[in-house]
């Protein structure tokens, strides 16, 4: 334990070093993309013949909008990822082996740390934006969707070390992490709600472990749905962890067998 909160600190406080990065992650970047979309669902909503889209109404795909950047820009992961690929591609992964800590865990706890910190800071902006514009909110949930969303990045972690591995077999894996990212941009509900997508893509969308990225924790604190949902996808995202968590480690075994030690 005293190890991961120690990893935890360091990025912490390597990340607060750089304070305007911190910034523009935090806060600049998903403020800018959520004035955005909240633009565009006024206009959507405006030009509809009724008051409502898919069972609700204007405040609550205002909500959504609000919080959808600020979840989704806490819950992915490319710069961890990043390092992790780098450090194998160019043989700094050898000092990461002699540490009393495992590579999964040694960036997991530092990916935490970080992204927690992010988030307690960042959410705090869409709960005013919500509160000023009286958007539909829960405000007693979002306790438990913080909880949630710090569950689901143990998921996203998973699978961006099973990305990581990849370097152990390849060249320039790091391209994966544009795919993998656009996708689960895609499948989290980021832009739009999974449950306006047609069918049979909603069902399966709306299941996926990924959609614990962003739906389901703004869904949830928006009213969108219940505890019952939010309980059926922690069991999406747990045996999400189970899968690539076995994948992960069998990428990470061969791997080791196929890597030679050059670098520094």
């Amino acid at each position: 334990m005293r190890r991961n909160l120690a990893a935890a600190r360091l990025a912490v406080l390597s990340q607060l070093e750089y304070r305007v990065n911190f910034l523009v992650d935090a806060v600049i970047q998903p403020v800018l993309a959520s004035g955005v979309e909240v633009l565009m669902w006024s206009v959507i909503m405006a030009g509809l013949a009724t008051d409502t889209l898919g069972g609700f109404g204007k405040e609550y795909y205002l909500a959504y909008a609000l919080w959808a950047n600020f979840v989704g820009r806490v819950t992915t992961n490319w710069m961890y990822e990043f390092t992790m690929l780098d450090e194998i591609e160019t043989g700094k992964v050898n000092a990461v082996l002699v540490r009393p800590i495992s590579y999964y865990e040694f960036f997991l706890s530092q990916f935490l740390g970080y992204k927690l910190v992010i988030g307690l800071i960042s959410f705090s902006f869409p709960a005013l934006a919500c509160y000023l514009m009286g958007a539909s909110l829960h405000y007693e949930r979002i306790p438990l969707m913080i909880l949630f969303c710090a569950y689901y990045l143990i998921f996203v972690h998973t699978v961006s070390f099973c990305v990581a591995c990849l370097a152990f077999f390849m060249n320039r894996a790091s391209s994966f992490t544009g795919i993998k990212n656009m996708a689960i941009w895609v499948l989290a509900g980021e832009m739009i709600p999974l449950d306006l997508y047609p069918e049979p893509f909603k069902n399966f969308m709306i299941h996926s472990p990924f959609a614990s990225g962003v739906y389901v924790p703004v869904g949830f604190i928006t009213g969108r749905f219940g505890y019952e949902f939010l309980w059926q996808s922690l069991i999406s995202v747990t045996i999400g962890i189970v899968v690539f968590g076995l994948l992960a480690r069998f990428l990470w075994r061969r791997g080791l067998l196929a890597y030679t030690g050059t670098g520094a």
